[in-house]
């Protein structure tokens, strides 16, 4: 059933369904938004406590309800100034070491840091990384887990199959398959690169720079200096996706108590400098 589920997305007009889907959940006619709203919270069990806007009624559009920022008070950042911070709410789906420029995937798959972020991804042999799976029910904006400076960003067009244990493990290259953007940051430990990967039915994934509004055409490469502090917004999905991030060798330490299927929280500690 499982390896179907996988098999099937291969022939699902995947761009189309997610255009239409995005349609509706960025139309502000009350009727629709109303009704998308009020079944998808029912379905996920959404609770507003920690949102900034606490009632449903105060969304204009399933996207604005589907993003909603957090009250200032929900996330406080670590206290110590060497810690890694989460960049979203999650799962873990993997994490470990960057060994022959390869990350593991699932079940003895591999696949290409060169591939995923193309020249973005050069300096990270013998590092880190950890893919954080976005659930529909998590917070979707994405936080900067260290404080760094944003470099590079390369957006890659590709397919949008659905992210999850299922297809991980049956889609062989799957994050090098999906569209993404790959941002790069320069920070006091050395370069950092937070990945956005999207997926069936993501519509959008928005940056708060100007720049490419994925669905992506073509590959888009564009040089920035913006400088961001940790824990600072960098984007956000239109329904939800994974992100992936890299740290060079020896630089960091992820939290030894983190491991695959681990919830994560923005905010939460992800791990210490050095």
């Amino acid at each position: 059933m499982s390896e179907r589920f996988a098999s099937l997305q291969k022939v699902l007009p995947q761009h189309l369904i997610s255009r239409w889907i995005g349609k509706l959940a960025a139309s502000e006619n009350p009727t629709i938004s109303k009704v998308f709203i009020e079944q998808f919270a029912r379905a996920y069990d959404i609770s507003l406590k920690e949102a900034e806007r606490k009632d449903f009624s105060d969304y204009t559009s399933f996207n604005d309800f589907f993003t909603r920022a957090l009250d200032s008070n929900a996330r406080p950042m670590p206290g110590a100034v060497n810690e890694l911070a989460s960049p979203v709410d999650g799962c873990v789906s993997q994490l470990g070491r960057i060994c022959d420029e390869q990350l593991f995937q699932a079940k003895g798959q591999r696949y290409s840091l060169r591939g995923l972020a193309g020249e973005a991804g050069q300096g990270f042999e013998g590092g880190d990384f950890c893919t954080i799976y976005l659930a529909p029910s998590d917070y979707h904006r994405i936080h900067l887990p260290y404080a760094g400076t944003l470099t590079q960003t390369i957006a890659l067009p590709g397919a949008l199959f659905s992210v999850n244990g299922i297809t991980e493990e049956y889609i062989e290259g799957l994050f090098l398959r999906n569209e993404r953007l790959v941002c790069r940051f320069d920070t006091a430990f050395g370069p950092m690169l937070v990945i956005l990967v999207g997926a069936l039915i993501v519509a959008s994934i928005e940056t708060v720079w100007p720049g490419p509004t994925s669905p992506y055409q073509t590959i888009e490469s564009h040089e920035h200096n913006l400088a961001f502090e940790r824990g600072a917004e960098i984007g956000r999905f239109l329904l939800g996706s994974t992100v992936i991030c890299c740290f060079p060798k020896d630089a960091v330490r992820l939290r030894n108590t983190l491991a695959v299927g681990s919830r994560v929280r923005m905010g939460e500690v992800l791990g210490q400098i050095g």
